[in-house]
């Protein structure tokens, strides 16, 4: 047998040019062949189209049609987060720059778990996130695969800097944190309420007192764009009562870190910089491909904690000898880099480009919201706080609710999220195309209307 051509190397673009053009015909074929969001049929339908597609998942004798095949049928049956009626969760459609830029990381495929794997990316990391983690106020960040991780890393350093931190955080928080506490061996955590979906800074007071012990010995997290309506907690005062009580502070700011980069929108964001540790997603708004988190952390002797030693990586004598010690860098030994698809993004579009993309989708959730409230079928939660739209048609049960949603699911005609807020069921519109028209948005409405339950 042929030994099949490598993708890296002097010989690799001329390997990859002909089979680049086999995964674009793929792509563009499979999404004709979508006609919309989502494939229709539901689960069973799609995956018995999969099924089809693969047959022997390991031949005898290889199929050279299967790139084309696969990513037809991958297409085909793919969310298409570049529709605008594909709008339930924090998916964004990635840039077509921070794409090809993850094909280079791809192609020369360094590891960032030593810098003989990685020398060009493991500077190219240093500088870019030191530059991220003075937008929040801090010193260094790491790299993770997204916000899940980020929180877990921030629990982890609290918990070495004060073994026994407890964790206080608001109903309204992302579900990782308490699991990350309950990960890490981390005791029950508090949680306070958010009755208007924020954490509220009166009953974080109360319980802080009543939880009085020793500085660093409680971890609040606050939320700065919550999953459920893209709500801010008030980060002032809760970084005040924090300094008051001598608790650390996180600020989970996955979703809503994205509008550091715009000058309109930067100051909902006040509060961020007395963070210790803050969490940020740029495969939300930043429109970067899947995975690009990271954590940023105010003072950099927290991450000694992560110090580790494996000979064959970071050996005494190497580092003392100028190589870079990078396993410190992540609880992960292999790391890609994907620290490239950012760099290449942010050096290409520049603060005012993807100031115009955070202004351009939280301007298509303010136009939405303004068509919800003119027509009298539907009725909206409350104004939108970043790009994020609830809404439900008016009088309509719960069960309606989630049946509308499920059947524009399963006919493959938009794709809505949900959400539980104030008692009751509420169709969420989470929107991060920037090329979305008003029309789209009208249409997505129409949608609905022709499908609620009557």
């Amino acid at each position: 047998m042929r030994i099949p051509p490598l993708a890296s190397g002097a010989q690799g673009p001329d390997a990859l040019r002909p089979l680049l053009d086999t995964v674009l015909d793929a792509l563009a074929e499979g999404g004709h062949a979508r006609r919309g969001p989502l494939p229709a049929g539901g689960p069973a339908t799609v995956a018995q189209r999969m099924r089809d597609a693969l047959g022997d998942v390991l031949p005898d004798q290889g199929d050279p049609g299967a790139l084309h095949d696969l990513v037809r049928a991958l297409a085909e049956g793919a969310a298409d987060p570049a529709h605008p009626h594909c709008a339930a969760h924090l998916h964004c459609p990635p840039l077509a720059v921070a794409t090809a830029a993850d094909l280079a990381a791809c192609v020369l495929n360094p590891s960032l778990d030593s810098w003989d794997q990685a020398p060009a990316a493991s500077e190219l990391e240093t500088l870019v996130t030191r530059a991220l983690a003075a937008e929040t106020g801090a010193a260094d960040a790491l790299v993770t695969t997204g916000g899940t991780e980020s929180n877990q890393l921030a629990l982890l350093l609290a918990r070495e800097a004060h073994p026994g931190v407890r964790l206080v955080h608001g109903a309204n928080a992302h579900h990782s944190l308490p699991r990350a506490a309950w990960l890490l061996g981390l005791p029950e955590s508090v949680v306070i309420p958010a009755p208007a979906g924020t954490l509220d800074p009166a009953a974080l007071d109360e319980a802080l007192t009543a939880l009085a012990g020793p500085r660093g010995s409680l971890l609040v997290a606050a939320t700065a764009g919550t999953t459920d309506a893209g709500l801010i907690d008030p980060l002032p005062q809760i970084a005040a009562l924090c300094a008051v009580h001598g608790a650390r502070l996180h600020i989970d700011a996955a979703y809503g870190g994205g509008l550091l980069f715009s000058q309109r929108h930067r100051p909902k964001l006040t509060g961020l910089e007395h963070a210790d540790t803050v969490t940020l997603d740029l495969h939300k708004l930043g429109w970067q491909p899947v995975a690009a988190g990271l954590l940023t952390v105010k003072n950099p002797g927290d991450l000694t904690a992560l110090a580790h030693r494996a000979d064959y990586l970071n050996a005494d004598d190497d580092t003392e000898a100028g190589l870079p010690d990078l396993l410190g860098r992540s609880l992960r030994t292999t790391r890609r880099p994907d620290i490239l698809k950012i760099a290449v993004t942010l050096k290409t579009l520049g603060r005012q480009g993807l100031a115009a993309l955070v202004d351009q989708v939280c301007e298509h959730a303010q136009e939405f919201a303004r068509q919800i409230q003119d027509h009298p079928g539907f009725e909206l939660h409350d104004a939108p706080t970043i790009s994020t739209v609830l809404f439900r048609p008016v009088e309509a049960t719960d069960d309606a609710v989630a049946d509308v949603r499920r059947k524009l699911l399963h006919d493959g005609r938009a794709v809505l999220g949900r959400a539980h807020l104030d008692g009751r069921l509420w169709l969420k519109a989470t929107l991060l195309n920037p090329h979305t028209r008003p029309d789209d948005l009208a249409a997505l409405l129409r949608l609905v209307e022709g499908n609620t339950p009557r």
